[in-house]
Formats: C-alpha cells, structure tokens, sequence
C-alpha cells in the first residue's frame, strides 16, 4: 500500500503533513496520533499493517517535529489549546467523509485522541488506545509514583527558564514546547484534563463521550501500568469497552512501551477483529 503525504494547515497558519496510507477498498479508517517526540513516520509500518486488514489510515503530525514548519524556542510556545484547536480539527477536517473514522493514539497521543473525539464526537465511531493512560501520579506505585510527580513539579520552572522543554538533553521525548510539558504536568499533579480554551474542563466532555473503545496494553509498559488506562477509560462515558493485553509470546516481541511499533502486525490484528465485533 502507498503512503503519501498531505499538506495542511491550521487556521492559525501552522504547516504540517499527515500521512495517509489507504487500502484499494477501505472499510473503516483509523486517525492515528503518535506519542510524544515521535514523527508520524515513525508508524508507517503500523499503518501499512493496518492497511493489509483493510483499514485506512491517517496519520497525525505533532506540532514542533517532524514536519511542522515550527520548532518550539523562548517566544514560541504553545499548549493543548493549539493542538485541540487548531492542528487536530485540520487533520480531522481532511478525512475521506465517506469513510467511519476511529480515533487513535499512542501515548499522549491516545489521551489526545480521546479528547479530541469528545470534542467532535460526530466524526469518531470508536476509540483506539494503545499504550496510554491518564498520567495521573495516583496511578503509579511506589518509586514510580515518586518519580513522575518530582518530574511534573520540575517542569514549570525548567520551561520557563530555557524557553522550552530541552527533551533531548533529559532523554524523555524531544524539544518540546513548554506549554505542552506544563498542561502535561498539570494533569500528572492533579488527575485531571482541563479546559483548553473549549469552555469545560476535558473530563466534563469525556463524561459525555459515549463510543466503543479498544485499549491495549503491553505487559513491560514502564510508562503505563494498567491503572493509568483505566483511568482514561474511567474517564468516558458509557459504552462498550475492551481491553487486549500483549506479552512477548503474543507480540512476538517485548512487549513494552515502544517495542510494540516494530512488530505492529499483530497489533493491527487485534484492531481488526475489534472493528469487526463492533460492525454489522
């Protein structure tokens, strides 16, 4: 299957690609967003995995990396309010309407998916979550729990100091804009997603989010234990949910946080026999 790349831009002018990867006679399409740091490119296996069990697939681009024409720098920041605002409704607005669009995501990514579905919960039929999880600090245990909150505390003032968030140099995502790291931060502290410039808080419009979600965790997962996926699937409303965990066994590979992007067959696997549950 052919992958190319669309050209989009936000009402705000942000330029950026989204990856489309389409089967000759597509029965669904999946909207994918990646994790934090990670080009869209990074999935093209997934996507062409994907593609093979007839789905089609769009790939999010995050604003900062990849191909985003901006970097983030002092006096060029931004937050979940763009990316909820501007650059996922871009992406969603270029979907083949003829199609019924899954949102999903990995990591970060997953959470904004499902925020974006509740904020246009006409243009999603289901939810896809792949290792993700609200990161509440109340989900982890012990020197995990320590750690992540010690982290999203250190985060306001270290952004603010540099003028963004120098992932390279910590070895936790990229450059990243401060904003991004802040709202992070903030729902690390408090468990919960706020409002982004939409009028409510994120967690009242999940509430109200009622689609089938297919959520996958993977047994090594450092970054998400399984509490923290229950908490973002506690956070929606009603509706059929399902939960597909992967061992090295069932993978094929280690099965943790990043692994699972090179052996991605079976993943897509798993997508397609829940789509085909749900379908009539």
């Amino acid at each position: 299957m052919h992958t190319q790349a669309l050209p989009l831009q936000s009402r705000d002018g942000h330029a950026f690609e989204l990856r489309l990867t389409r089967p000759q006679a597509p029965r669904a399409g999946l909207m994918f967003i990646p994790a934090l740091g990670v080009p869209a490119r990074k999935y093209d296996g997934f996507a062409q995995a994907l593609a093979a069990e007839g789905f089609a697939v769009a790939v999010h681009e995050w604003r900062g990396i990849g191909t985003s024409a901006l970097r983030a720098a002092r006096g060029r920041d931004w937050g979940y309010a763009e990316l909820l605002g501007q650059d996922i409704p871009a992406s969603v607005a270029a979907l083949d309407p003829s199609l019924r669009w899954c949102f999903g995501g990995h990591s970060l990514g997953g959470q904004f998916a499902a925020m974006a579905a509740a904020l246009a919960p006409a243009a999603c039929a289901g939810l896809v979550l792949a290792a993700t999880g609200v990161p509440d600090r109340l989900t982890f245990s012990g020197y995990k729990r320590w750690g992540i909150s010690a982290f999203a505390r250190l985060l306001p003032p270290l952004t603010r100091a540099v003028g963004h968030y120098p992932g390279e140099r910590l070895g936790f995502a990229g450059r990243e804009a401060g904003g991004v790291m802040r709202d992070w931060a903030a729902t690390v502290l408090g468990g919960r997603y706020l409002d982004y410039g939409q009028g409510e808080p994120l967690d009242a419009a999940l509430a109200r989010l009622q689609r089938p979600a297919l959520a996958i965790h993977f047994e090594h997962d450092w970054f998400v234990p399984e509490a923290s996926l229950q908490g973002l699937l506690g956070k929606l409303g009603p509706a059929p949910r399902e939960l597909v965990r992967f061992d090295a066994a069932r993978l094929g590979a280690r099965a943790d946080h990043f692994k699972w992007m090179r052996a991605a067959a079976p993943v897509a696997g798993a997508v397609s026999d829940w789509w085909g549950r749900l379908s009539p």
